[in-house]
């Protein structure tokens, strides 16, 4: 059974840092590239970073950018996110997405073939 299985949201007070991993099972992580994806109540879904198959490249948006790391360690079938400099904007549902391809600017999570369930991050003090 293919899964993506996030962890690792929580609170956090503004300029914190939580650390997300996406574990994956069911299929071959290594021949797939990962991208972290976000929605916060009302507004557009996001995506933060994503990260190529054997984690050779890596997009981060431009919110994001500086302050969040992609990783990814396919032989423990894992893919992390840390967040660093947490600001009460980064509030959202992350979820991670696998694809066969990797996308320079990630594109949609429609484009991935398989999706996580997402975990909830909350900026706040």
């Amino acid at each position: 059974q293919v899964q993506l299985v996030e962890s690792g949201g929580g609170l956090v007070q503004p300029g914190g840092s939580l650390r997300l991993s996406c574990a994956a099972s069911g299929f071959t992580l290594a021949n797939y590239a990962i991208g972290w994806f976000r929605q916060a109540p009302g507004k557009e879904r996001e995506g933060v970073s994503c990260i190529s198959n054997l984690g050779y490249s890596t997009y981060y948006a431009d919110s994001v950018k500086g302050r969040f790391t992609i990783s990814r360690d396919n032989a423990k079938r894992t893919v992390y996110l840390q967040m660093n400099s947490l600001k009460p904007e980064d509030t959202a549902v992350y979820y991670c997405a696998a694809s066969p391809v990797f996308r320079s600017s990630c594109g949609s999570p429609y484009d991935y073939k398989y999706r996580g369930q997402g975990t909830q991050v909350t900026v706040s003090s």
